[in-house]
């Protein structure tokens, strides 16, 4: 089985210091979890950064609801980019759909153009693409996206890991492919050795963060 690298979903400072003591590879940092991760407060973000020592993912993501963007959601989106930029974040994670539910792909090198040199994660919006592993194709093309977050278009992890296993038979050498969803401390390993991937995702991965 292949090490692997656990990235842990946290809202909170106590619970960064929980889940890096907890041996956690890395964090995202999310706000509103409640609605799937918003764009954390620049504030938080900074004092994470200066106190961990392993690293630290945001997310980029203003309003809930849908993954269509007008051009005063990206300008919004743009600010936050630079904001975090400026604290020293060097890894965002974002994602955007066209109308025919495809991956956004101008918008996603705006994201780019803008973020340059952090990393880009694309989110599980990939799960809602109407052609899933074909833009999954066309986003390990793109500049600075390091890898894609995805559930195989499930509602788990444990329900889509046959997607998830595809996806990394047919890109992992391309792309880190991060599984995601319900994910958890107590499934992790039956998980695992389902999907026999690198990149584990969660926000209970490590337990509840008390």
């Amino acid at each position: 089985m292949k090490k692997i690298f656990i990235e842990c979903c946290i809202e909170s400072f106590n619970e960064a210091l929980i889940a890096e003591k907890r041996g956690a590879d890395q964090l995202e940092l999310c706000r509103d979890l409640a609605n799937d991760g918003l764009t954390p407060n620049t504030d938080l973000a900074g004092k994470i950064l200066e106190t961990i020592s392993i690293p630290l993912k945001v997310m980029i993501r203003h309003r809930k609801g849908d993954f269509f963007y007008d051009k005063n959601d990206m300008s919004i989106m743009k600010n936050q980019i630079n904001s975090m930029k400026l604290i020293g974040i060097k890894h965002i994670a974002f994602g955007s759909l066209n109308q025919n539910n495809r991956i956004h792909i101008n918008q996603i090198k705006m994201v780019s153009d803008w973020a340059h040199p952090m990393k880009i994660t694309f989110h599980k919006a990939i799960d809602l693409s109407s052609k899933y592993f074909n833009d999954i194709e066309l986003l390990q093309k793109l500049n600075n996206v390091e890898s894609i977050l995805t559930s195989g278009r499930s509602s788990s992890a444990e329900k889509g890991y046959l997607n998830i296993k595809k996806v990394l038979n047919d890109f992992e050498n391309n792309i880190k492919v991060i599984s995601a969803g319900r994910i958890t401390k107590n499934n992790l390993t039956k998980i695992h050795k389902m999907i026999n991937g690198t990149y584990y995702h969660g926000r209970k991965i490590l337990g509840d963060l008390k």
